[in-house]
């Protein structure tokens, strides 16, 4: 479970809301910030929940700007992974400062292999804008060294992106120890615009009231053939991310429903 996707729990009570997570099946949590509790109280509710603190996503600048404070803290909780959650506007691929963050990542990951961890990138859609005749987000893993950058990919972006995401899945294979099981649901010929409002990014002032993000396996996304080439592709862990709920239903509700339906598929 990313604790994103059920942050408001995460904030209000942290050790009720893993509590929770345990007993609805999941094996391990992926973090998105600290909920204003040091390192060692987050390792200690994991561990007595018997949850695995596979990873987090922390902001770029603080790994690179603040590196012993950010690395020592996730070092604390136990994380092997760690993951660049965003790029801003101009450090996107097409902006000024793509190479710039290009870089910045790269540095980042040799940071992250002194405290022992893998720098992990994940992506939305805006990586899958071409620079010279590639997608920024490939361009990204050929410039960058597997053993600095390894994938973590969305699979609803890629899919939003105009990629298969299974497909692109396999495509990382060897170098995608972790993937996003998000699902979603669309109406044919929806824009995709606004997108970004839904998970609280104020950078255009729309809202797109077409497009939902979904419990997984309750969406348009092919999760049986997802699992599968995360498994093919051999990814250790798959994590379940629901940026939004929707259906009327409570982000608690979805996190619920999201387990049952894989434990269907038999994960």
């Amino acid at each position: 479970m990313q604790v994103f996707s059920i942050r408001e729990d995460a904030a209000a009570d942290f050790a009720s809301a893993m509590k929770k997570v345990k007993e609805y099946g999941y094996d391990g949590v992926e973090l998105a910030g600290s909920y204003g509790l040091p390192a060692a109280q987050i390792k200690k509710v994991l561990d007595e929940n018997g949850l695995v603190a596979i990873s987090a996503h922390v902001p770029l600048d603080d790994m690179y700007d603040r590196p012993e404070e950010t690395f020592s803290f996730y070092k604390t909780v136990g994380i092997p992974y760690i993951a660049v959650p965003w790029m801003g506007e101009t450090g996107r691929p097409g902006g000024a400062q793509f190479a710039e963050t290009l870089d910045k990542i790269r540095r980042v990951g040799e940071i992250a292999k002194k405290y022992g961890m893998q720098l992990l990138y994940h992506n939305h859609d805006f990586e899958f804008v071409k620079v010279d005749g590639k997608y920024g987000l490939d361009l990204m893993y050929e410039t960058i060294p597997a053993d600095l950058l390894q994938t973590e990919l969305d699979t609803c972006w890629v899919n939003v992106g105009g990629e298969d995401p299974a497909a692109f899945v396999l495509k990382y294979s060897g170098r995608a120890p972790i993937v996003h099981l998000k699902d979603f649901f669309r109406p044919d010929g929806a824009s995709n615009e606004g997108l970004y409002e839904l998970i609280g990014v104020k950078n255009n002032g729309q809202f797109n009231r077409a497009f939902e993000f979904r419990c997984v396996g309750h969406g348009m996304q092919n999760m049986p053939a997802i699992v599968a080439a995360a498994e093919k592709a051999g990814a250790g862990w798959v994590i379940v991310e629901q940026d939004r709920p929707s259906q009327g239903l409570t982000p608690m509700e979805c996190a619920y429903i999201s387990r049952r339906y894989l434990a269907s598929i038999g994960l």
